[in-house]
């Protein structure tokens, strides 16, 4: 794997921390693979960034720790991470199952088989039904699992995200997504 796919990964993994916490949706992919150690071998080869310079380590320590919150939330639950995105996407209004695989596969950068599988896993646990129009909802019971699971991590993301001021959380969204957006279109050229 070259560093750029690993700056890469750890940019898009960070941006999904909400996705992955409290069901945000967007535009672009909005998470991925899991940031990875490397990154410090991959960013070494360039002179030191002023320590108040975004750059791909304090994206992926920020990847890592909504990741840790979100396993301490799921924790008790059946749900690994992948069932988790695919429930907490579903919204309030039944949705069709083509679609959602396809915006979640968008969102993740996961194959849609994946999707698929976790969407399968759901429906066996009784967290998501079919309609008789074919579309997906969640059960009560899944909509009780989101419940639990966005109260367990709302609480410690609310707090830390209430630690910067709106302008700058308004700022660091911009970047990001300017970020991801641009990514995105480096990773469809090859």
């Amino acid at each position: 794997m070259n560093s750029r796919t690993v700056v890469v990964g750890i940019a898009v993994s960070a941006i999904g921390a909400a996705l992955l916490l409290t069901g945000c949706s967007g535009t672009t992919a909005e998470a991925g693979p899991p940031a990875s150690s490397t990154v410090a071998a991959a960013t070494t080869t360039r002179s030191a960034p002023a320590p108040d310079t975004l750059t791909p380590s304090i994206i992926g320590q920020a990847e890592k720790h909504h990741t840790a919150v979100l396993g301490r939330a799921l924790t008790g639950t059946t749900l690994d991470e992948k069932q988790w995105i695919v429930l907490n996407q579903v919204t309030d209004e039944p949705v069709e199952r083509t679609a959602h695989i396809d915006r979640i596969a968008g969102l993740t950068q996961w194959a849609p088989a994946e999707v698929e599988t976790a969407l399968n896993a759901l429906l066996a646990q009784g967290l998501l039904a079919t309609t008789p129009h074919g579309r997906l909802e969640p059960t009560t019971s899944g909509k009780a699992v989101v419940g639990e699971v966005r109260a367990e991590s709302g609480a410690i993301v609310a707090a830390a995200y209430g630690a910067v001021t709106p302008e700058d959380l308004a700022a660091t969204a911009r970047v990001l997504a300017t970020i991801t957006a641009r990514m995105a279109q480096e990773l469809t050229h090859g």
